[in-house]
This record gives structure tokens, sequence and C-alpha cells, in this order.
């Protein structure tokens, strides 16, 4: 009895440290929330094998498919906040950083906004757009190379920086989030996801960081 007793509260014990050090946040506010091993506080609806995890990064390969964030940070609904993530495309990828969205088993995400994730796609939206919202039309950096992708949420303002240069700086029209308006794609609150979007689109994400910002 003793022993289980010492086992059960030792493995306690481990599940509380790794809890505390996946969600502990920096000096400067920033939170991982991907440890690189599992998919620990993470969901997918269909298709969920286009998701996987390789030398400690998401790899991104296979029909569409969305990766919801659904762990303890904010409790998974931001609001005003920060998300920066580490990004490698393979020639002619297509993806997307969605914001303030909310878990779909299948289909595009109805909610939210989606950030752009492209620099040689035939799609001619390209990294940092806010998709069909307000496009860049600009490529900024190489397939096959490691590049910083960093979205700024804050009120009515959307900010997209790629290796720290502003890309775009998007004000949302206060129409889009009128009162009886059925479209959910604007600014409101929800969670992030990543996007596969087809079988030849292959991308890779690390580092994955939240800062939650006050209201």
């Amino acid at each position: 009895m003793r022993t289980t007793l010492s086992r059960l509260l030792a493995a306690t014990l481990l599940l509380g440290l790794c809890i505390s050090f996946i969600s502990r946040p920096t000096a400067d506010g920033w939170v991982s929330i991907f440890d690189g091993k599992t998919f620990n506080g993470w969901k997918v609806g269909d298709n969920a094998s286009t998701f996987s995890i390789k030398d400690g990064t998401i790899m991104v390969a296979g029909p569409r498919a969305h990766l919801f964030y659904e762990g303890p940070v904010g409790n998974h609904d931001f609001k005003n906040f920060e998300w920066k993530a580490q990004v490698k495309t393979m020639p002619g990828a297509n993806s997307g950083m969605f914001i303030h969205t909310a878990y779909q088993e299948t289909g595009w995400p109805s909610q939210g906004y989606e950030i752009q994730v492209n620099q040689s796609h035939t799609d001619w939206r390209k990294t940092g757009s806010v998709y069909s919202f307000q496009d860049v039309k600009e490529v900024f950096v190489k397939d096959e190379e490691w590049y910083t992708e960093h979205i700024i949420v804050q009120g009515k303002k959307v900010i997209i920086k790629i290796n720290d240069k502003v890309v775009n700086d998007y004000t949302e029209a206060d129409s889009l989030s009128a009162p009886g308006r059925k479209d959910k794609r604007h600014l409101s609150h929800g969670t992030i996801a990543l996007q596969g979007h087809d079988p030849k689109s292959v991308i890779y994400y690390k580092d994955l960081m939240i800062k939650v910002l006050p209201d």
C-alpha cells in the first residue's frame, strides 16, 4: 500500500512539474504552447494525420485539416494577445495561422481571421495577409528557410511582423462586427489554429508562443 501511494505521489508531482514547465510565462510574458514532443493542449478534427511531430516541430503535410489550441493558457480564449512561431515553408506550400477562431470538426474555419503563410503557392495572397481582408502581394522570405511570423491582436488592430518587420497593419471596420451580421470572420475572441491546406503543401512550425495582453 505504501509503495502504491508513493508511486502515485511521485507521478502526481511529476505531472505537476511538467504542466508548470509547459505553461510558465517568461519574464516578458511569453508562454510556450507546444512542447515539441506531443500534441497535448491541441485538438484536430478530420484528416488528423495531416499533422505530425518531426524533430521537435509540427509538420503539416496532407489534406485539408486544422489544428486548434485547446490548452490551459488563457483558457484558450484570447482577445488581446500576441502569437508568434518559427515557420518553414517548402516550395509551393500554403498554410495559415488563425486567430479568434473556434474548433470545427471539418471544413474551413468559419470564425475569425486567417493570417496567411505562403511564399510560392499559386495563391497570390502571400505571407502576412489578413486573408481576403487586407492582403499582401510581396514575398519577404524564402521557402526552406526558418523565419518568425508574429501576430499582434489589440482592439480593432491586427499587426503582422515577419522577422521583426511590420508587413501588414490592419484596422477592422466597425461594420464587420455589427450586430446581426452572420459572417463570423471578424475580431471578437477565441482560440488559435494552424492550417493544413492540401496534400502538396508541406510546412513546419516550432517555438509556438503566446502572450496574453490586457483588455
